[in-house]
């Protein structure tokens, strides 16, 4: 049986049960919508995250900003 996959925003956020237990990711990457969030209310700054992951793109950052804003 094969898992559900989901994309949103073109392709920049999915969600694989197969990947972080299912939580929305940037990608498919194993870099989670969360922990980007996480970091950004600690106050980190995008340059900052983006030095951490250097996978991720600011438009990265700005899409994760905009799934939380649909999903809530």
């Amino acid at each position: 049986m094969q898992s559900e996959k989901l994309s949103y925003f073109n392709g920049n956020i999915t969600i694989d049960a197969d990947i972080c237990n299912g939580k929305p990711t940037i990608r498919g990457q194993r870099i989670t919508v969360q922990t980007i969030l996480e970091f950004l209310s600690a106050g980190e700054s995008n340059q900052e995250i983006l030095k951490q992951y250097s996978t991720l793109t600011q438009e990265d950052i700005h899409t994760c900003l905009a799934f939380a804003k649909k999903v809530t």
